[in-house]
């Protein structure tokens, strides 16, 4: 160990802020004695609350209030924008890659720790799909959130104009891949959102909208219970959604979606929501992982056999001591992240001063999810929830969770003011390209189309 003792937390998600949270609270008078010093390295300045992601998307929730600044959250931490590309524990050094790397032309630094949280969370997992890297688009940025947005709204300007009958089909398809949250709420949400705005449009009717969502399985929403799952198929069946339970996507070539059940649909938008799997960063660490490319972790949230290296969250097999099943790891959920983030962060500094760690227990207490405005499916403490009543339960939990009192009050603010007025059914795509109006006129050439 050095004096200060050099704490690095790689990833600015649920784990990586909640941990350096708890930390410099813990470690206060040694922050503020140099005794101790905390650096977060992550991509962007910000922790994104997914769960508000596909009201985002549906512009219940302005984008700024989704996520949280780290460097409000954080003040007595050092915030490094960048990626880390390398980690050797042997030395105790991590290579990273900020903003200024390509304007210094050094190459990347050389940061050295004494005690390591691995927290970088997750990626899409992606299959090779043809055409998919061309078309899909993801959902687990705000940044894809809102683009999706504008994306929807501008293929329904496409299709109110167009005179080619195949062009306004293709424009008003929306096609999912991925039966699990993030899938199906951001349909649920979208779906909404395109059949109000449907109203403003004099040729658009809504039922001239076509959403398919795809699953492999022959379930959505597993986390919330066999029935609750199967309600919502109904549920979303009921609005005209076309719900394809064991069907896989096999291309969506040529901007068409082509299904394992021998469906085709000409298709302009492609949301793929089908899993996540763990950060690249983990196979070059050098730490050991299990079969699913995780970091095999104690119940104490440690890496196993890597002393002084730490994980939790989706990049960490950890131990489920609550489960009668021997060998069950714990889910890679939000509602394991956040608790695990205290106890990871409770067990550093006990290790600091020499004193027991503590195990990690949480018995699941069950899952809320969105179909919608007022709709939606909840299986909490054994008991089941439907419309309404599960839909109130949905934001009322991810209110209390969502991090600082200043995001709740905003949230709520704006719930209640869209609950008084109508929705806002703006695209704002052009934010994509924000110098190509001045770049047109300074002589330059115009943007190519997406």
């Amino acid at each position: 160990m050095t004096n200060p003792v050099r704490i690095l937390v790689v990833g600015g998600g649920y784990v990586g802020m909640y941990t350096a949270l708890h930390l410099q609270r813990k470690l206060k008078r040694q922050l503020a004695e140099g005794g101790a010093e905390i650096t977060v390295v992550t991509p962007d300045p910000y922790m994104t609350y997914q769960p508000f992601l596909p009201e985002a998307a549906a512009g219940s929730i302005s984008p700024r209030h989704v996520v949280v600044p780290l460097r409000r959250v954080l003040p007595h931490c050092r915030i490094v924008v960048g990626e880390v590309g390398a980690i050797d524990h042997a030395k105790r050094t991590a290579t990273v890659t900020t903003l200024a790397t390509a304007e210094e032309g050094t190459g990347p630094r050389q940061m050295t720790y004494d005690e390591l949280v691995l927290a970088p969370g997750s990626v899409s997992r992606t299959l090779p799909v043809p055409g998919l890297a061309d078309h899909g688009i993801g959902f687990k940025t705000v940044e894809e959130a809102i683009g999706l947005r504008n994306h929807v709204i501008e293929q329904m300007d496409i299709a109110s104009s167009t005179r080619d009958p195949g062009v306004r089909d293709a424009a008003l398809t929306f096609v999912f891949v991925g039966g699990g949250y993030a899938g199906v709420e951001a349909l649920g949400e979208l779906e909404d959102m395109a059949r109000y705005a449907s109203r403003y449009y004099h040729n658009i009717k809504p039922a001239d909208l076509k959403w398919i969502l795809v699953e492999a399985s022959d379930k959505i929403l597993p986390e919330v219970g066999e029935k609750m799952g199967k309600y919502a198929v109904r549920e979303l069946r009921g609005r005209g959604i076309d719900v394809r339970l064991n069907t896989r996507l096999t291309s969506i070539e040529n901007r068409v979606a082509v299904l394992d059940d021998g469906a085709r649909f000409p298709t302009r938008t492609l949301v793929w929501t089908a899993g996540v799997k763990p950060h690249p960063i983990l196979a070059a660490s050098s730490l050991p992982l299990d079969e699913r490319g995780r970091l095999r972790c104690t119940a104490q949230l440690a890496v196993d056999g890597a002393p002084h290296a730490w994980a939790a969250g989706d990049a960490a097999a950890v131990p489920d001591l609550t489960s009668p099943e021997k060998g069950k790891e714990c889910a890679p959920n939000a509602q394991h992240a956040v608790r695990q983030a205290k106890v990871l962060a409770e067990n550093i500094v006990a290790s600091l001063e020499q004193r027991p760690l503590t195990d990690y227990r949480h018995k699941h207490v069950g899952s809320v999810a969105s179909l919608g405005l007022h709709k939606g499916v909840a299986y909490v403490y054994g008991r089941r929830l439907k419309g309404l009543p599960a839909w109130a339960m949905h934001r009322a939990y991810h209110l209390s969770r969502v991090p600082t009192f200043n995001r709740k009050a905003r949230v709520f603010a704006e719930w209640t003011l869209s609950g008084l007025f109508k929705r806002e059914i703006v695209s704002l795509g052009s934010l994509e390209h924000p110098r190509a109006e001045f770049e047109l006129a300074a002589g330059g050439e115009p943007p190519k189309p997406r």
